[in-house]
């Protein structure tokens, strides 16, 4: 028995490999296109790992996917692999359009072919879960209710609507085809191993720097923040007993405006290093010109993850928090080869690729 899982030396991919193998002896296939955010770096820790395999290529390569399915017959493929920067999304749409979309019909392609002709019982407990974003709903008013799974979708950026389209070939597969498909979409992220040009660990790391804290227009846009590892689990229990067809909101019941959560930061800062003038790192706090199609506000309505599947996230917003900043503070070396882009020559030296 082993899972498959693609995008899993990116952020959320690799978080959720090391802890499937650090809960259990299950063997991880981890398959990652390694572009600007995918870092094996993050799987460090697994290069000896007997439990581990990784394979350098792109969910589009429908030979070396459907090689891989014949191979090590896994009981389950977990898609993380996608472009997911919006900011990238807007200036770069082609890429989003290429691994979200084209991509992801690709690796359904191959999974198809692969499960179609196992024996019963491998069949019908085989499992495709797709990982997805509640950016695919679009923007929520003020006072509007959480996003549901019944949500209509009304994605307003490329990277949303790329994965608004991924999330609707996964579902015409499970109806047309009969594929045992399973989908979350999650609230924002937040954690150990997240590339740092999202907000958390880019303010952590300009803050340290003495660098300006860049703020989008008036900083009042409202995401619910989700613990990485919290995020993990949920994976873990919609894989495992999940319905098939069916789609579940992953979220971290904390709806924080991004002002609030960079203030946060500032303070946990304060107290675990504090800046040698003495002053606070709220004076580093720069307002920029927002970006374009800026979504207001996401809220992640959870229950039905907790009603049928038990599930409720661990870490509150500020116990994740402070555990994501000391993780950073004990890892500068490794956002500052992220930084300085020498991530990419570990990937050379170590893999050969």
């Amino acid at each position: 028995m082993s899972i498959l899982v693609t995008g899993g030396a990116g952020f959320i991919g690799s978080n959720f490999v090391l802890d499937w193998l650090a809960q259990g002896d299950e063997p991880v296939i981890t398959l990652d296109k390694l572009t600007y955010a995918g870092n094996i770096a993050n799987l460090a820790s697994l290069q000896t790992h007997p439990g581990h395999i990784f394979v350098h290529g792109d969910i589009g390569d429908s030979a070396l996917v459907a090689s891989l399915l014949t191979r090590h017959q896994p009981r389950a493929i977990l898609n993380f692999a996608a472009e997911s920067h919006v900011d990238r999304s807007i200036y770069g749409p082609g890429a989003f359009i290429q691994t979200n979309i084209v991509g992801t019909f690709n690796l359904l392609e191959a999974v198809r072919e692969y499960w179609n002709p196992q024996p019963e019982p491998a069949r019908r407990h085989f499992r495709f879960l797709h990982v997805s974003t509640d950016e695919v709903y679009g923007s929520l008013d003020a006072t509007a209710p959480a996003f549901t799974e019944s949500s209509r979708y009304e994605p307003n950026s490329p990277y949303s609507a790329s994965k608004a389209a991924s999330d609707h070939l996964v579902r015409a597969y499970h109806h047309t085809y009969g594929l045992p498909v399973l989908t979350t979409n999650c609230s924002n992220n937040y954690g150990p191993y997240h590339f740092p040009e999202k907000l958390i660990p880019l303010v952590i790391h300009n803050a340290l720097a003495g660098k300006p804290l860049p703020i989008y227009g008036d900083g009042q846009q409202i995401r619910d923040w989700l613990y990485v590892k919290d995020h993990c689990s949920a994976i873990r229990r919609v894989l495992a007993d999940g319905k098939p067809g069916a789609t579940y909101n992953v979220g971290g019941n904390s709806e924080k405006t991004n002002l609030d959560v960079v203030h946060a930061l500032c303070e946990l800062l304060d107290e675990l290093r504090p800046r040698r003038d003495g002053q606070s790192y709220r004076t580093q706090i720069s307002f920029v010109k927002d970006r374009p199609g800026h979504d207001r506000r996401y809220a992640i309505d959870a229950s039905r993850l907790a009603r049928e599947l038990g599930w409720r996230p661990a870490e509150t917003f500020e116990t994740g928090l402070r555990k994501t900043v000391i993780w950073y503070l004990q890892n500068p070396a490794w956002v500052s080869n992220i930084v300085s882009g020498t991530y990419r020559d570990w990937v050379q030296t170590h893999y050969q690729v």
